[in-house]
């Protein structure tokens, strides 16, 4: 597999750590088109810049990798691992990590752009400028994130744990948030009237007290409260 290394551009490959340390020690980053990373150990490696398109990266393990600037384009990597690895500024798109574990990673100005992550764990991350954009994060755990003044724009939070987030001043355009658990997330200054709100709890009510609904969601919110609205 010698021409393996000749050329930044991998396609089609099964790879290995070992070939991956090869890849990595050329000056420039490499671009994996078509490749099969399935299971493979890349822990603590310096994969900054990488490009990854189409790869099969289910079960992979990044924990601890830099992978500051990568791309990923229509990957799928379910159960993959990111803990401790650094995304700074790293691009998701259509691409479906589900169940990924990206716990106390550094997601700082990363981008998930028409993903899914059902089922991932974000929780403990460092992730100050991360967007999300037509992604799915049902049954997601992503506690405590700030998506303070953000546009939230096709985004599936139902059933997501989302405690203690701050959704201050942000707007939500074709969202959902049925079912999610929102205690002691701050909603002050946020329009939810493009969001899905069913299943709230009268013990949640509380929680958007200055943010903006619209009258139809104010009579579903008082009937699944169970009050009668004449």
């Amino acid at each position: 597999m010698n021409d393996l290394f000749s050329d930044s551009s991998v396609r089609e490959q099964k790879l290995s750590r070992a070939d991956i340390d090869g890849l990595a020690s050329n000056s420039s980053p490499a671009h994996l088109i078509d490749c099969d990373l399935e299971d493979v150990n890349l822990a603590d490696l310096d994969l900054t810049g990488w490009e990854f398109e189409r790869c099969n990266l289910r079960r992979a393990d990044f924990s601890g990798t830099n992978l500051e600037g990568t791309i990923w384009r229509s990957c799928r990597g379910a159960f993959a691992t990111f803990v401790d690895a650094d995304l700074t500024e790293a691009l998701f798109e259509s691409s479906d990590f589900n169940n990924a574990i990206l716990r106390r990673s550094t997601l700082v100005s990363a981008s998930f752009r028409s993903c899914k992550l059902t089922g991932a764990d974000l929780s403990e991350t460092r992730a100050m400028g991360a967007t999300f954009d037509e992604t799915l994060l049902i049954n997601a755990k992503i506690p405590g994130y700030s998506f303070h003044k953000q546009t939230l724009r096709k985004i599936d939070f139902s059933n997501a744990d989302l405690h203690k987030s701050d959704f201050r001043a942000a707007i939500f355009e074709d969202c959902s948030l049925r079912d999610a658990n929102m205690g002691g997330s701050r909603f002050v200054g946020a329009d939810l009237r493009g969001a899905d709100l069913g299943g709230l709890r009268l013990v949640d009510a509380a929680l958007f007290r200055g943010a903006t609904i619209s009258r139809e969601q104010a009579t579903q919110l008082l009937s699944e409260l169970g009050l009668n609205v004449l």
